[in-house]
Order: structure tokens, then C-alpha cells, then sequence
């Protein structure tokens, strides 16, 4: 059965009830899209998952890294140091990887956008 139809009857019923004159954001532009910056393929993918106030591996990555070189700062103890030099050595490898992998580093959007991604993820 085609529905198709009957929907559009009830869209000119009600546009003819005036049910749509009063609509916020009449008569302006749509907001332009955040995620306009990444590549078509991963656009739906990063919306989903903001959505879901989920973050993309590679900002979790990144996260993890910014608060390991937090705790550099502050660890006296060079045998704790170490270790985590070593884990944050890791994180950026497999960050690395990733992001070569996804071929992000050839992305001229994403070179020229990644500071705002990275504080629009919060960091």
C-alpha cells in the first residue's frame, strides 16, 4: 500500500490550516551542518555518536593523552614518569595509526579545522 499519498494530503490539509505559517525559524537559513569539515562518510557517523554523547576512538585517544601529560606535570616519582611516558608513547602510536589509517593527515579540511574539532570535543 502506498502511503505516499496520504501523506501529502495531510501536508496540504494543514498547510492549508495554516498549521506551518507560525514555525520557528521562518524565513531564515538552516544552521549550517558542525560536521561539515569531515568527510561524507564519517559525518553520520559523528553525529550518532555526539547524540549519544559518545566520542569517536581518536578523541578518546586524544583525551587520554591530554590527561596522562597532565599527570607528567605533576609526578615526581621518575619510575612513575617512566611508566607513563611509555603508555602515553602508546596512545599517540595507536593514534597515529589511526589516523593514517582514515587518511586524515591528507585531509585538508581536517588539517585546517582540527583545532576547533578537538575544542569542540573539549579539549
Amino acid at each position: 500500500m502506498d502511503y505516499g499519498h496520504l501523506v501529502e494530503e495531510k501536508i496540504k490539509q494543514s498547510m492549508k490550516k495554516g498549521d506551518f505559517d507560525n514555525l520557528p525559524g521562518k524565513g531564515k537559513p538552516l544552521p549550517k551542518d558542525e560536521f561539515a569539515h569531515l568527510p561524507p562518510e564519517l559525518r553520520n557517523s559523528y553525529r550518532i555518536l555526539k547524540n549519544a554523547n559518545m566520542l569517536p576512538e581518536e578523541m578518546v585517544l586524544k583525551k587520554e593523552m591530554i590527561e596522562i601529560e597532565d599527570l607528567l606535570a605533576e609526578i615526581k616519582d621518575p619510575k612513575l614518569s617512566a611508566h607513563y611516558k611509555k603508555e602515553w608513547k602508546e596512545k599517540k602510536l595507536r593514534f597515529d595509526m589511526m589516523m593514517e589509517k582514515r587518511k586524515m593527515d591528507q585531509s585538508g579540511a581536517f588539517k585546517q579545522y582540527q583545532s576547533q574539532i578537538d575544542r569542540r570535543f573539549g579539549f
